[in-house]
């Protein structure tokens, strides 16, 4: 009976040492995607730039990841914003997205000497002009502009449709207009270009392929028509992973050199003189990379299922519940023995939808105190962890070449109540 290794170290070692729920990222792995994806999004016709999606899994370890690589980082919120500024990394290569940027967090971007701050709507618009020459700091601006396709993921996460919260409709080009006018009269905004998303966990190239074509018109179509010049272009992230065999992804270095492939000959063939492409890969980067490790608890069978419990669930990943998410999985402890019963796995939150993956092969031997490993859990999990049921945050490890270092510690029960008070308040 063989258990996993993860970069170099025996499964049941790591949950031995700090416990379970773990989530375990291997390190070379991060490193060989963000590799992937420097080296192959180059061009000699324009700048290129990866940035790095923060919200997809952020920490100062990661963060500090993305910039030993030579990424930027995108950030989406004022605690992501500090976050990066404790790693150290260089405030100049940072990205602010949001549709309901607060007053308090945009202060708080330019004081910090935020690089470019991603506009979603008129509103944010006005107030950046206003703060920037209130506080007299000057800030580089793109426009998120929804060029209307319709990725192939669930709803929930498609970001480019007419009526979604983000950005504004491509077909609005005289709204848009009016819109920067007020930047380009600005001493200290600096109108440079649009981004775009489409969606995500998008595993097609021509998604991205039309978003470009359709974006590099409209740029022409702003300096042709209101005089605009956009030198820079953000087509976004959302690649997809593989979570299960029926996954297809591209792989992340021929996915961004594609783009960059297709932008050279979309310039070309529309006459845009384009500065700068980016791209935001965030779970293409970690999500493979991460393994999430539970402890198994009680079994028991029903009319239709065999359910087998673990000791997480959607308070350390929501996506099952949230969007269907799917995974794949094994019994850590148990590799190379056949699987040849289906469970349902369960967590122990109390809801009856806290379930990890509805039907998943794993030997009948499986038993209490087993491990359960569920791959490609790098990706938005921790993100999105909560305290439902008052249950603590999983620790998190990096793994490299037999060596494991804690990134996060596991939330224990007097974290939880750091916040608690009894406070009366002057109103």
């Amino acid at each position: 009976m063989a258990n996993l290794e993860i970069g170099g170290i025996d499964c049941r070692r790591l949950a031995e040492v700090s416990g379970t729920p773990l989530l375990v990222y291997d390190e070379a792995k991060i490193e060989g995607q963000f590799a992937a994806a420097t080296s192959n999004f180059k061009s000699e016709k324009f700048e290129t730039e990866v940035v790095y999606a923060a919200k997809a899994f952020s920490c100062k370890a990661i963060f500090e990841k993305a910039k030993e690589a030579g990424a930027g980082l995108d950030v989406v919120s004022g605690g992501e914003l500090y976050c990066a500024q404790q790693a150290g990394v260089d405030m100049k290569s940072v990205y602010f997205h949001g549709n309901n940027k607060s007053e308090e967090e945009l202060r708080m971007a330019l004081e910090a000497g935020c690089g470019t701050i991603v506009l979603d709507n008129r509103m944010e618009s006005q107030r950046l002009v206003n703060l920037a020459a209130e506080l007299k700091r000057p800030i580089d601006v793109l426009l998120r502009v929804n060029p209307g396709i319709e990725a192939h993921t669930h709803e929930y996460i498609r970001t480019s449709g007419s009526d979604s919260k983000f950005g504004i409709s491509i077909k609005k080009a005289e709204e848009i207009a009016e819109l920067i006018q007020p930047v380009l009269n600005s001493e200290y905004v600096t109108f440079k270009g649009f981004h775009s998303h489409i969606g995500s966990q998008i595993t097609e190239t021509e998604g991205f392929e039309k978003a470009l074509e359709i974006m590099i018109d409209f740029i022409r179509e702003m300096k042709e028509q209101y005089r605009i010049t956009a030198g820079c272009l953000s087509i976004g992230g959302g690649f997809g992973i593989k979570y299960t065999a029926v996954d297809k992804p591209i792989p992340l270095g021929e996915m961004a050199e594609i783009l960059a492939r297709t932008c050279e000959t979309l310039i070309a063939e529309k006459g845009v003189a384009l500065k700068k492409l980016l791209i935001e890969p965030g779970r293409s980067i970690v999500g493979e990379a991460g393994y999430a490790l539970y402890r198994v608890g009680f079994s028991k069978d029903t009319d239709s299922k065999h359910f087998l419990f673990v000791d997480g669930g959607m308070s350390d990943n929501i996506r099952p519940a949230l969007y269907q998410a799917e995974y794949s999985c094994d019994i850590a402890t148990r590799m190379g023995e056949p699987k040849d019963k289906t469970f349902c796995v369960a967590g122990k939150n109390c809801e009856s939808g806290d379930i990890l993956i509805k039907e998943a092969k794993l030997p009948s031997s499986v038993c209490e105190g087993d491990l359960l490993v569920i791959y490609a859990a790098g990706a938005y999990g921790y993100s999105m962890a909560s305290n439902y049921n008052r249950a603590g945050r999983p620790e998190v490890v990096f793994v490299k070449d037999g060596k494991a270092r804690r990134v996060l510690r596991r939330e224990t029960y007097e974290d939880q109540l750091r916040l608690e008070a009894d406070e009366q308040l002057t109103i």
